[in-house]
């Protein structure tokens, strides 16, 4: 680990950029629509253009990376990454940064997924890559605990601009520590078969497609006809994408890799993380801050159980899954995410106790499910495809998570009656949102829990001694 810290130290760069991004953005979304006098449609995309076109773009560049080379994909990334932040400067209104975000999204499609292929190709041993990628995730998760505070007191003294500037130095660590500690792309790892264009177009638009739906059943509600129609187009789409994969010579994605055991059980693993966490935090957020009256900060000081697990566990993360195994340390931490959701699901509305117990189980579980979903995943697949397949875990990570998001906020759009930004609410309101979390959290967490239940049996069967 000392001998590689020069690339461990520009992969970790890399991952909090990713944290850091979206996090710090959100605490100026308020002053960024003030000064561009944005509609709240607008001020929506500027948060959402990122994630989009990052998740949307993902499965086609890993692709690319690992046919032209991951090191090089990277590289090219993070100078798109540092232009593309220092373009915020120069912004004059919503829709320029709108598409300054967009770029930004596809140069953390180029980057991101490479930092767990790159780490993963740095060592041969378990142990080490599986301590690489704690390393780089933790960094990551200081950065996403850090940035909204961060972010507030820089707003304090400075425009908001400049919290995006700071990717550009960033990316400038990142960009030395690959170049000098991560040597160039060999020809025989490289996956030489052609491009599939008409598979990466289906399957750059069903996930497009896919992160754009759970938006509208929030924001337009199940009644509306256009979140059905860009729900049925979703799946066309992935029908399409399948139908090509499995006839065409060279496909973009060769389904057979993506059903081995080791790799479909981690992105099922990875998949219930992502709907049980992003679900419980939108619950939990609205909770604080509209049906207890929490304060912004009040109600950020309640997040604080779930902010201290993620950040301080990572040293346990290493022991703990040299002790159970990356297969059993799978299954564990996945099954204290969901049963986190169940205890908030039950319980979250009572008191701040539950709701703080539920916190802790899921990030404990998301500490070690984070590191453990995406080795498994990189193991199962031959050291050609890595980039596509770390490209896999984050796209299952970007879809699940939009999807739990929209099954609370569809939920509770069909169930609270009024304007839920009105406060204080009524007793029947108060009634009714207590009832959106149950039934909105008991769906989450019978889906997650199949999820999980089908991982553990398919990784099972590898350790069986199935065939990868």
């Amino acid at each position: 680990m000392r001998d590689a810290w020069i690339a461990l130290a520009g992969l970790s760069a890399v991952f909090l950029f990713e944290m850091l991004d979206n996090s710090i953005l959100d605490v100026a979304l308020p002053t960024i629509g003030r000064e561009f006098s944005a509609s709240t449609e607008a001020l929506s995309w500027v948060r959402g253009a990122y994630a989009v076109v990052f998740g949307g773009s993902m499965l086609v560049l890993g692709a690319v990376a690992d046919r032209v080379g991951r090191r090089r994909i990277m590289l090219i990334g993070l100078v798109l990454l540092g232009v593309a932040s220092l373009a915020t400067a120069f912004v004059t209104s919503a829709e320029q940064l709108i598409a300054v975000r967009a770029v930004t999204g596809v140069a953390a499609a180029m980057t991101t997924p490479g930092s767990i292929a790159l780490a993963f190709r740095l060592f041969g041993d378990e142990g080490l890559r599986v301590r690489a990628i704690t390393l780089i995730s933790t960094v990551g998760l200081v950065g996403l605990a850090v940035g909204p505070t961060a972010g507030g007191l820089v707003l304090a003294v400075a425009p908001w601009q400049v919290l995006l500037l700071v990717n550009v130095p960033i990316a400038v660590l990142a960009f030395a520590g690959i170049r000098s500690g991560i040597a160039v792309d060999r020809a025989d790892d490289l996956h030489r078969t052609p491009a599939d264009v008409l598979g990466g177009l289906l399957g750059t638009g069903a996930i497009v497609l896919a992160l754009v739906a759970p938006g509208l059943f929030v924001d337009d509600g199940p009644g509306a006809w256009a979140p059905w129609v860009v729900t049925a187009a979703t799946v066309a789409a992935l029908v399409g994408f399948v139908l090509r994969e499995r006839a065409a010579r060279h496909p973009l994605l060769d389904l057979a890799l993506v059903a081995r055991p080791l790799v479909s059980g981690g992105l099922a693993f990875k998949a219930a993380a992502g709907l049980a966490v992003a679900g419980l935090g939108y619950l939990v957020t609205l909770q604080l801050q509209l049906d207890w009256g929490w304060p912004p900060a009040l109600a950020a000081l309640g997040m604080l159980p779930q902010v201290v697990v993620l950040v301080a566990g990572g040293p346990f993360v290493n022991r703990f899954v040299a002790w159970a195994g990356v297969r059993r340390a799978a299954a564990v931490s996945a099954t204290t995410v969901v049963a986190g959701l169940a205890v908030y699901t039950v319980l979250g509305t009572l008191a701040y106790a539950w709701v703080a117990g539920a916190l802790v189980l899921v990030a404990a579980g998301m500490r070690v499910i984070g590191v453990v979903a995406g080795y498994s995943v990189l193991n199962g697949l031959p050291a050609n495809r890595t980039s596509i397949g770390a490209a896999l875990v984050d796209t299952a990570s970007e879809v699940t998570s939009a999807a739990g998001i929209a099954v609370a906020g569809t939920v509770l759009a069909a169930l609270f009656v009024g304007t839920i930004t009105a406060t204080p609410w009524t007793p029947q309101q108060t009634a009714q949102f207590e009832q959106a979390v149950t039934v909105s959290g008991l769906v989450l967490t019978v889906v997650a829990a199949a999820l999980v239940g089908w991982a553990i049996h398919r990784t099972r069967t590898q350790g069986r001694g199935a065939p990868a």
